[in-house]
């Protein structure tokens, strides 16, 4: 099949981003079988697997940054995408090819059959990316775990080193010891025989994840930490200290103090895989190329116009902060911002600063689980907020631009849908 029709496929399948969202099945037995026909390609070879509530997509741009600068053959799978499916699966950096993944997902429509099982649509992405992976004879897989880890299909990875960045409230009632149970779930992507490394700092999660057994855990302030942190044009220069010593004077070309923190946690996995420190000039190099599309990204200057995923109230206070510490914004602020249902509006909306801002442009996220903008538009009246109400997440950006000046600021948020939907508009617009 070419790329158009492998996209079809997929879409046949149930596709749990675009619907509830909610723990499939509770149980890898079909994900398993799925792996079970394409030969087990997970286990040719070895794996740094990434879970968190915020900063994964982020981190594993800098743990593959690092590794490739190192000179490893490097796989990366992450999710969801901004703007294209083969950004979920890359090589040393670099999405895969229309055609190689249409040759996955033929062998997929060809092989998956003879599992015996339904998968869903993560669990055939999941599946081609390994696959891929073992067909390209990479070195390492950076996978990223698309919700929770226990029962997540990227788990039939047995992780070499686990990668633990945070635990925040998303994809939970925020009932009861909320933050224990997303950490138990979390603390399932380490096997007996992974390094883990521990971002989240609040020591009584810490049992969760040392009660699975791991051969090594290392935790942020005890075994590796931030040293120093400046800002820098287009970023921030600092020094991070793991076991194997303090690495100083990296230049981190992305916005935010928690981008920093992410950085501290990629080092420390890196030199974990490893088992020995970094060269510093590798560190220096590998962090100095990072992107992180749709995290924090600044799209424009003269309007300032940044797209940020932020898509939970953790994330969306990074973002505030990051535009309130290290931009300094002469004019007005204009906040255009949509999200998915299961989110607490009025706090999203709060953590964004809303109340502070100039203009609220509510849009509606292209998926099924959107709230409809003239919801978010009613509470953000209720605050007593400007605002206007404009579906369409392009029509809502242009519309924040023409009625901006060169000394405004847009920031565009509350979604990884919107913030994708945004950064393609924007392209356009640039050309």
């Amino acid at each position: 099949m070419n790329y158009a029709e492998s996209l079809r496929f997929l879409d046949r399948h149930i596709n749990l981003e675009a619907t509830a969202g909610d723990i499939h099945g509770l149980s890898l037995d079909q994900m398993r079988a799925l792996v079970s026909v394409l030969g087990d390609p997970q286990e040719s070879f070895k794996v740094i697997h990434i879970t968190g509530t915020n900063g994964k997509g982020s981190t594993a741009r800098m743990i593959t940054s690092l590794l490739v600068e190192s000179g490893l053959s490097v796989g990366t799978y992450s999710s969801p995408h901004l703007q294209r499916i083969n950004e979920r699966i890359c090589w040393n950096g670099d999405p895969i090819t229309d055609e190689d993944f249409a040759s996955v997902v033929t062998e997929l429509a060809r092989l998956a059959p003879l599992a015996g099982v339904q998968p869903s649509y993560f669990e055939l992405l999941t599946a081609g990316a390994l696959l891929w992976f073992a067909e390209n004879a990479v070195d390492v897989a950076v996978v990223e775990v698309g919700l929770l880890g226990r029962y997540d299909a990227t788990n039939v990875c047995d992780a070499d080193v686990a990668v633990i960045t945070n635990i925040g409230r998303d994809h939970t009632d925020g009932l009861g010891n909320w933050r224990g149970a997303i950490a138990a779930e979390k603390a399932g992507i380490i096997k007996p025989d992974s390094v883990v490394v521990v971002g989240e700092p609040d020591v009584a999660l810490h049992g969760a994840f040392s009660a699975e057994g791991p051969r090594l855990m290392w935790v942020r302030g005890a075994d590796f930490d931030v040293v120093s942190d400046a800002p820098a044009l287009g970023g921030h220069v600092l020094a991070a200290r793991t076991p194997n010593g303090v690495t100083e004077d990296v230049y981190l070309p992305l916005h935010g103090r928690h981008q920093v923190l992410n950085a501290s946690c990629a080092l420390a996995a890196v030199e974990a895989f490893f088992d020995r420190s970094l060269d510093d000039d590798i560190v220096q190099t590998a962090f100095a190329s990072v992107t992180s599309p749709g995290r924090f990204e600044v799209m424009n200057h003269g309007p300032l116009v940044i797209i940020d995923g932020a898509h939970n109230p953790q994330g969306a206070a990074a973002a505030a902060r990051t535009l309130e510490e290290e931009f300094d914004v002469a004019g007005r602020r204009v906040l255009v911002v949509g999200m998915l249902g299961g989110r607490d509006v009025v706090e999203m909306l709060e953590q964004l600063g809303a109340r502070s801002a100039d203009l609220v442009i509510a849009c509606t996220p292209d998926s099924p689980r959107a709230v409809p903008a003239a919801d978010v538009s009613s509470v953000c009246r209720a605050m007593g907020v400007l605002t206007e109400t404009i579906d369409d997440v392009g029509t809502a950006v242009t519309r924040a631009i023409s009625i901006s000046t060169d000394d405004d600021a847009i920031l565009i948020a509350g979604s990884l849908y919107v913030a994708g939907a945004a950064r393609t508009v924007l392209e356009s617009l640039a050309r």
